[in-house]
């Protein structure tokens, strides 16, 4: 075939790229198989640019039963023969191009990965980007990125507990939604997208297949694009309805003995699914595509292979079981087809009845080139470090005017009007629903819980993408901790702009390099998660976004605490600081920063041994039953945090403590290793004990009561008003 610039831009596989693909062929690629190589050679299957790296996150805890990588989805044990799945994925290239149906199926498509474990899905989160919501085409894309995570969440049966919405002029034309989802399993059930043997046959069942979706993974997740581009065609339509009965037919499959292993159809569909399950098998395929069930009239072997569409799953299954296979679906009304079988031969031959279009040896396909990225800091980075913040001017308006603009800022404001479109409580075991630090839920048949984060903060590994990430790492334990969880486990999306540009790559080998340092001090090793780079649109990229999820484990789900001040006179104590306020150093990267001065500037930090001795004394006052509430200080300072625990819980407070240096960084500075929480008088002494022997700075700065919060002399705002403008203010702008 004849080879041009557009056929291979079509595909996203380069020059140099093509050329290896020679060379391992021996020959020049037909059309069908150039089609094989675009998909499995594209950022999102092959993590080109991210491989290298990615394989030192690996870590052998024996509470992993399947290491980083392995699978479709992370697994940890977590005792008593029970075992938690999770992943995070993004949809960030279809949510900017078609919005409901870019994020309906990015809902749909984490969900596969679950149950593809064998796990029963059994919660949802998002951590999503946009750009400013006053622009009406950001709006159009908010609404829609928000309709399609509901919708399918919602249809299908699975509660939505949690997450995280931020705003910035960088994320316009290129939205990050980010979805994870969590699965329970027992571990002697757990299952692997793999064959046995020769002989054992390729099943596909679901959805039948349509043109929606070729070149979802080459052709949108693997480069930039334009705003303007007409890309529809590459975004898949999902059905809830189909997934649900889906969920259920299969977790019945895999009961049966001649089910030997699950694959989702995600990116790449048939051609990825079937040749990963190859290759983890040591095995090949013969697969005939006139076998695969058609939505739509003479489709072509190229069209067959590489189409997403949705709600489809490979199963391989013994030579013999598929009469007693098909019985299954049959009953739930699903579609299952025999498509192929594995070979011994290590080779993809793909088929058209008897008409042989390909045969393709699994190595040359799985092993893309593999990139070394520069660690060369930008110029620019440096100057942003060292600029000092104690020398902006102190801004004209009073504190209370101040503290109003941050408070119904977009990134402070109540995100209600978005997670009220959620349904939180579906499969009744939501123990703390979102608009707290973490959310949590019971697990069934046992006293333990599982609480669950996602964090990241754009701005700060922007500025420090080694601190910034540990930072989030750190936040998304946090805010478990905050609950009484111990966290356990993460799972990373790494959201970043083109690598082939050298700021780009420095970004990603530091973000990188923090998540290790800080996976290793919290005991939290990354079990699973998803690269997304080309985030760029007309030439901008979007901030470097390394979002973290989080799971902890909860003894006794009844012990918990949420973000709430409870009873009048209880006291308001710091943990992990002997001052409530920042200081100047802590508006580096902060919502106070941007907001009131339009900067973005300054140089994070964060002390990962006290964050972590912080946390554990956090847990252990909430085992004590001594806590009555924790909140972390994050986004807006101590400001924010004490503000939000008042009107969670509908009561004032007031912080007595002197202010001895600037009071916007005092109340606005963005403190790590800093949480707020509530106690009854009687119980400060045995707080103040815990904390001597765990070598955490404390101090009582303030209590709780009262219509009003008050900051020391500086502001005085009633409940009321403060509570009315948090409340409204990001509902007003999406209107």
């Amino acid at each position: 075939m004849n080879i041009n610039k557009e056929i291979l831009d079509e595909i996203a596989i380069s020059k140099f790229e093509y050329g290896e693909i020679v060379k391992k062929l021996k020959r020049e690629p037909n059309h069908l198989e150039l089609g094989l190589f675009g998909a499995l050679w594209s950022e999102h299957c092959g993590y080109k640019h991210t491989k290298n790296l990615l394989k030192k996150l690996s870590d052998d805890s024996n509470d992993l039963p399947v290491k980083l990588g392995e699978e479709n989805a992370g697994v940890i044990d977590i005792g008593n023969n029970i075992s938690i799945v999770m992943k995070i994925e993004s949809h960030n290239h279809p949510s900017a191009i078609e919005p409901f149906q870019g994020a309906a199926t990015g809902v749909g498509g984490i969900i596969r990965d679950i149950f593809a474990m064998g796990a029963r899905p059994v919660a949802l989160l998002n951590s999503l980007r946009f750009g400013l919501p006053e622009n009406e085409k950001n709006k159009y894309i908010i609404n829609g990125v928000v309709s399609g995570i509901s919708y399918y969440g919602n249809c299908i049966g699975i509660p939505n507990v949690g997450g995280e919405i931020y705003f910035s002029k960088t994320y316009e034309g290129n939205p990050l939604v980010n979805a994870m989802c969590v699965g329970i399993i027992k571990n002697n059930k757990i299952m692997s997208a793999k064959a046995d043997q020769a002989g054992d046959l390729l099943v596909l069942v679901g959805s039948e297949t349509g043109r929606d979706g070729i070149h979802g993974a080459s052709g949108l997740a693997s480069k930039t694009f334009q705003e303007q581009d007409e890309l529809r065609s590459a975004v898949q339509v999902g059905n809830p309805f189909l997934e649900k009965i889906l969920i259920e037919s299969c977790l019945d499959a895999i009961k049966l003995e001649e089910v030997v292993g699950l694959q989702d159809c995600g990116a790449a569909g048939i051609t990825s699914a079937a040749i990963e399950m190859a290759e983890r098998s040591n095995l090949g395929l013969r697969i005939d595509v006139s076998k695969i069930p058609q939505r739509e009239s003479q489709m072509n072997a190229y069209e067959l292979m590489l189409s997403e569409s949705q709600e489809r799953m490979l199963l391989s299954i013994k030579s013999n079981g598929f009469s007693k296979v098909k019985n299954i679906f049959d009953k739930w009304d699903i579609k299952c087809e025999i498509i192929g079988k594995f070979i011994d031969k290590p080779s993809i031959d793909i088929y058209q009845d008897e008409n042989k279009l390909s045969s393709t040896p699994v190595s040359a396909l799985t092993s893309p080139p593999l990139y070394e990225l520069s660690t060369n800091k930008p110029n620019w980075l440096n100057i942003l470090q060292k600029t000092d913040l104690s020398k902006i001017d102190l801004p004209a308006s009073t504190p209370k005017d101040i503290l109003l603009q941050i408070i119904t800022s977009p990134n402070i404001a109540s995100k209600k009007t978005i997670f009220r479109q959620y349904d939180h409580h579906v499969q009744t075991n939501t123990v703390i629903e979102p608009g707290g630090d973490a959310s949590l839920l019971r697990i069934k048949g046992s006293s333990k819980g599982i609480s669950l984060s996602t964090d990241s903060n754009g701005k700060k590994i922007y500025l420090d993408p080694n601190i910034g990430t540990q930072i989030a790492v750190a936040e998304a334990c946090r805010n478990i901790s905050c609950t009484g969880a111990k966290p356990v486990a993460l799972t990373d999306g790494l959201n970043f702009g083109d690598p082939e540009k050298e700021d780009v790559q420095y970004q990603l080998t530091e973000s990188i390099d923090g998540l290790i340092k800080a996976s290793k001090m919290f005991s939290t090793p990354v079990i699973s998660g998803n690269a997304s780079l080309y985030n760029e649109s007309s030439g901008n990229s979007i901030y470097p976004t390394t979002i973290i999820g989080c799971i902890g484990i909860i003894e006794d789900a009844n012990n918990h605490v949420n973000i709430k001040f409870k009873k009048v006179g209880d006291l308001i104590v710091v943990l992990g600081h002997s001052s409530a306020w920042g200081s100047s150093n802590d508006l580096s990267g902060s919502e106070y920063l941007e907001t009131i001065h339009k900067r973005i500037q300054g140089q994070p930090e964060i002390d990962l041994e006290l964050e972590l001795k912080t946390q554990k004394l956090c847990r252990l006052g909430i085992k004590n039953k001594i806590i009555k509430s924790a909140h972390d200080v994050s986004d807006g300072g101590i400001a924010v945090t004490i503000i939000e625990s008042c009107i969670s819980g509908g009561i004032g407070a007031s912080i007595n403590e002197d202010i001895t240096n600037r009071w916007d960084a005092a109340l606005f500075g963005e403190t790590q290793s800093k949480i707020i929480i509530s106690i009854s008088p009687d119980d400060l002494n045995e707080l103040t004990i815990l904390a001597n022997q765990n070598g955490v700075p404390i101090k009582t700065v303030g209590k709780v009561g009262g219509d009003s919060v008050i900051f020391s002399e500086l502001l005085s705002i009633s409940l009321e008003e403060v509570a009315k403008k948090w409340d409204s203010s990001l509902e007003n702008l999406l209107k």
